[in-house]
């Protein structure tokens, strides 16, 4: 590999901004901002979505009664 031409890579911590949930983890990402965590000082960065937060991860998904094309269709012409 060539020297100096990668970014820096370090243990970041990602906090979900809804549930306060945190992450350490691996990153080339920076911030300003930091954080103690498990007894050391590490870099923080927000982010909005994360698995604790995300319906998918959670269960609580919303299902819409959507319609598809092939319905429309056979409502609209009284196939149905």
């Amino acid at each position: 590999m060539k020297a100096d031409i990668h970014p820096d890579y370090h243990q970041v911590v990602f906090v979900d901004s809804t549930t306060g949930y945190k992450l350490l983890t691996g990153s080339t990402r920076t911030s300003n901002e930091t954080i103690e965590f498990e007894g050391a000082e590490y870099p923080m960065i927000r982010v909005e979505v994360t698995s604790d937060s995300h319906p998918f991860y959670t269960g609580k998904q919303k299902f819409t009664t959507a319609d598809g094309a092939v319905d429309k269709f056979n409502k609209k012409y009284g196939l149905a």
